[in-house]
């Protein structure tokens, strides 16, 4: 499978199954796909390698590839509208 540079990719890391609220695997015609959970009380935020955006929490870790600079505050979505 050729995956496309500008897909983003995350991970879920939990330290246990009892904070994962919700997963929804849709078995008819939708293609939906729904996990819910808690990290927990906010650790850290930040970039690790510049290049992943990670979220640690108590209860677990959200990865998502996404650099700094793409991140942008409302107020600047707002002036390039």
């Amino acid at each position: 499978m050729e995956r496309n540079l500008k897909e983003r990719f995350f991970s879920v890391e939990l330290k246990s199954k009892a904070n994962l609220k919700n997963v929804t695997l849709t078995n008819g015609t939708h293609e939906n796909v729904l996990l819910e959970g808690t990290l927990g009380q906010l650790v850290h935020a930040g970039f690790a390698e510049g290049v992943i955006l990670e979220v640690i929490g108590e209860k677990g870790v959200l990865r998502i590839n996404l650099c700094q600079n793409e991140i942008k505050t409302k107020e600047k979505q707002e002036e390039v509208q």
